[in-house]
């Protein structure tokens, strides 16, 4: 089977932008006269003040990727090993420079993660990559709520759902993720012609579709394991089509990956149990 190349427009992962420079020096992570910059709504905010978090700056990761292209034998189910693997490199390299910043600022971790994918005209066969989000610090616990490499922890989830993870004594690891590229085998002239008119099940496209699914679900699932959590929340599985028109599909597994908090540093109740009072009809 014959592959072709993936490549990033700069052609190294090492290379790490310089035109966030000026921004990231003037944030308040990085100075303590400057102002911090954020996604968050205004009840987003208020929250993370309540859980003892304080944001220090809009972190941002970018890569401008060409995707290559792949031949198989279309007329079988298959994963596409080489898409596969360009769309796990640039997302990772765009995820690795948005933690980066993360790390300049000295945050805790980053909230609010969002990672999208554009195209531009100038760029045919071209996708760019972005991760953003908003790096944040605890205001007493020195790097407590960290992820265990030490380095800054990455969530999808919303300050609320944050909030609600610290107050059950859990705190967020990594934004995790698995992909798989698959091409679903294209029916027969003479299949299709058998089936017009009748009701039942297409067991070839259920079988690919599954396979699919399990793969990018699995290696969400290593992600998150290689990352010494203990579970995921908020799994979704997206469905995409990209540049490749009908020939493949891509299965796109992501969620926060967790870890338990030692009681020290578990948040208080925050308000009290609602209590009923109970009356009878005279």
């Amino acid at each position: 089977m014959p592959l072709f190349a993936n490549q990033e427009g700069q052609n190294t992962a090492t290379w790490e932008p310089q035109a966030a420079d000026s921004r990231l020096a003037h944030t308040a992570g990085a100075d303590p006269s400057g102002v911090f910059t954020s996604d968050l709504s205004v009840s987003e905010y208020v929250l993370l003040g309540e859980a003892g978090f304080e944001p220090l700056g809009f972190v941002v990761g970018s890569s401008i990727y060409h995707v290559g292209l792949q031949v198989g034998r279309w007329n079988q189910n298959q994963e596409l090993q080489v898409l596969t693997q360009a769309m796990y490199n640039a997302r990772e390299l765009a995820m690795a420079r948005m933690r980066a910043e993360a790390d300049h600022l000295g945050a805790d971790g980053i909230v609010g993660v969002q990672l999208r994918m554009q195209m531009y005209a100038w760029g045919q066969g071209c996708l760019e990559f972005v991760a953003t989000g908003t790096g944040v610090r605890h205001l007493s616990s020195q790097g407590a709520h960290r992820a265990p490499d030490g380095r800054a922890f990455t969530s999808d989830l919303s300050a609320q759902d944050f909030f609600r993870l610290l107050a059950a004594g859990a705190v967020p690891v990594a934004f995790v993720l698995g992909t798989c590229v698959y091409h679903i085998a294209h029916q027969s002239a003479i299949q299709a012609l058998r089936q017009t008119g009748q009701n039942q099940e297409m067991l070839q496209f259920t079988q690919g579709v599954y396979e699919a699914r399990e793969l990018a679900l699995s290696r969400m699932q290593a992600e998150a394991s290689n990352a010494r959590s203990t579970g995921i929340v908020g799994v979704t599985v997206d469905v995409k089509n990209h540049v490749w028109g009908e020939h493949a599909t891509e299965f796109l597994a992501t969620g926060t990956a967790i870890r338990r908090l030692s009681d020290e540093h578990r948040l208080p109740e925050t308000s009290p149990r609602p209590t009923f009072t109970l009356g009878l009809d005279n």
